[in-house]
């Protein structure tokens, strides 16, 4: 089986971490080809070609990728796509707009979120929230689909895989780039971060939300926040962390003023140790964390931020 691997690319450099998860799953597959779209490569198809489980890589550079435009890269992506069994990218959110088109184009079934492959055409997904898991066989010739990362060990990085430069498409231009409005912070990036600090509702209010940015700060962690908090204002639409929001499976994820929605579980539930901290005793957040404390988090997270600092 040949496998074809969209490698996850922002800015021109590869998304390291995010690509090598992607490709220890698609290794599964079999022999993985990993292709580069960017206006300029170099520096991100050098990085991929470093990764152990990718036995080549494919640039294909062309302006109309810098900005993750679906069109332009589905279309890259299904010309070559009659040379391989699986198409397959990590569950991002420019495969998510990318790979469904490609799925469309070939007339196939898209398989999302796989989070374990039994073999060349059996996956697991979960569905409802993660509260199930559905096995899904597929007989399409070629099966598109893309990978939950934080369900996959990251491959090692002593490759030497060839690099092999391919020509793009012609951008259909069904569509056009305007601008982009990134929000740029000094934190860890939400869904690579070995620590996350999220705030819920129980935070209760955007000024009291600092609270979770300065116990995030002091632990050199990422911030996160729960829908209930995103959408009464408490933070940013970009910190959300759920089944509507970020996957995330960190070293430690610290959950503070959370109760523990079946939604918010389904983007955490998989993170090494879970520390809970609500005043509600009954708290659904408690029943699957490692370490709870039932306290006022206006009290305890300021004298634990006070004590990180001190002990510096």
């Amino acid at each position: 089986m040949a496998v074809l691997l969209i490698g996850a690319v922002a800015d021109g450099q590869l998304v390291l971490d995010t690509t090598a998860r992607a490709a220890a799953a698609a290794r599964q597959l079999g022999e993985v080809t990993l292709l580069i779209m960017s206006p300029n490569a170099d520096t991100a198809a050098a990085a991929a070609a470093e990764i152990d489980e990718v036995s080549n890589v494919l640039v294909c550079e062309h302006s109309s990728f810098g900005h993750d435009m679906a069109e332009a890269s589905a279309a890259a992506i299904v010309s070559l796509a009659p040379n391989y069994s699986h198409v397959v990218g990590p569950t991002t959110s420019a495969a998510k707009s990318i790979l469904p088109r490609v799925a469309a184009l070939l007339d196939v079934m898209l398989i999302s979120d796989v989070i374990r492959i039994h073999d060349q055409a059996t996956f697991d997904r979960p569905v409802y929230a993660g509260s199930a898991i559905q096995t899904i066989k597929s007989r399409d010739l070629v099966k598109v689909l893309t990978v939950r990362t934080s369900a996959f060990q990251a491959a090692g990085r002593n490759g030497v895989a060839e690099i092999e430069r391919v020509h793009a498409v012609e951008d259909p231009g069904l569509s056009e780039w305007i601008e982009d409005n990134i929000a740029v912070v000094d934190r860890p990036e939400l869904t690579s971060a070995r620590i996350v600090v999220s705030g819920g509702r129980g935070v209760g209010s955007q000024d009291s939300f600092s609270a979770i940015t300065r116990l995030a700060d002091s632990l050199g962690a990422a911030v996160g926040a729960s829908r209930a908090a995103v959408d009464a204002g408490y933070a940013p639409n970009d910190w959300q962390i759920g089944q509507t929001g970020k996957i995330v499976a960190p070293d430690v994820y610290v959950a503070i003023g959370i109760s523990g929605a079946i939604q918010h579980l389904a983007g955490m539930k998989d993170s090494k140790v879970i520390i809970a901290i609500n005043k509600d005793e009954e708290a659904p957040i408690f029943q699957i964390a490692d370490y709870g404390l039932v306290a006022d988090l206006f009290e305890v997270v300021p004298e634990l931020t006070e004590r990180l600092n001190g002990s510096r």
